[in-house]
């Protein structure tokens, strides 16, 4: 064997601009809460879905099914959701399909949900007690943060929680590379409780389809104060443990 099969096989495009401008993409990548009305174009949003499309998936599977909301799709769906969320009587009446969060919160991820919340409210100026405001902050999820692109994520039923493994990451692959092209999203399970009216403006068949996560994507307004929230990461030693 020659002693060049051992050795890595050197790609001419990895250079140290496209390390560094991948790895901006990926730590630049933050929910964004405020967007400007400016329009994504049609063949943008193609190119970006095309490129997370490569994301891996178990025997290529690819069970992802992707709803691109704009103009008036996106109004209508905005409309029809917010008013269920507005509407009297609605307590207990729209649940999620499934479990986002655990049924029992320990330390620290309560620690950490807590802690994004009221930096997110402080930034806003909302104080703990505020209801009516932070009903009016959550009520913004529902118009995807003024984006003007709405995405909606499906997954057939008959899928099991490895495909769900596998959306993930087509969901990251999709936010990295909007931020490759200069945008920003905001992945949003707040819609996950509206399902049946997302269903009924969708036209989706709930006995075999459902809806995995919603997504705003746009450009961000730059001088949106809850925008400069950047959440905290933990240390790579704290989470890791490295086996020789």
């Amino acid at each position: 064997m020659s002693s060049s099969a051992s050795q890595p096989r050197q790609d001419p495009l990895i250079t140290t601009e496209h390390t560094a401008a991948v790895d901006h993409a990926i730590t630049s990548r933050r929910s964004i809460r405020r967007f400007l009305p400016t329009e994504v174009p049609r063949e943008v949003i193609e190119d970006i879905l095309r490129v997370a499309a490569r994301a891996p998936s178990g025997t290529n599977t690819q069970p992802w099914k992707v709803h691109v909301l704009t103009g008036q799709s996106r109004q209508t769906l905005v409309d029809r959701v917010t008013a269920a969320y507005e509407a009297e009587g609605n307590a207990g009446r729209h649940k999620e399909q499934y479990a986002y969060y655990p049924a029992q919160w320990v330390t620290p991820y309560i620690d950490r949900r807590r802690k994004v919340g009221w930096d997110l409210y402080g930034l806003l100026g909302l104080e703990r007690g505020d209801k009516v405001g932070m009903h009016a902050q959550h009520r913004r999820n529902y118009a995807f943060f003024d984006a003007p692109v709405g995405l909606i994520f499906t997954i057939d039923k008959v899928m099991g929680q490895g495909s769900w493994l596998d959306y993930g990451m087509f969901l990251q692959s999709i936010m990295v590379a909007a931020r490759g092209r200069g945008l920003d999203t905001c992945p949003q399970a707040a819609w996950n409780q509206f399902h049946s009216v997302i269903a009924e403006v969708l036209g989706l068949d709930e006995t075999s389809e459902m809806v995995v996560v919603g997504m705003a994507l746009g450009y961000a307004e730059p001088d949106a104060i809850e925008n400069t929230l950047l959440t905290e990461r933990e240390s790579v030693a704290s989470f890791t443990q490295f086996l020789g």
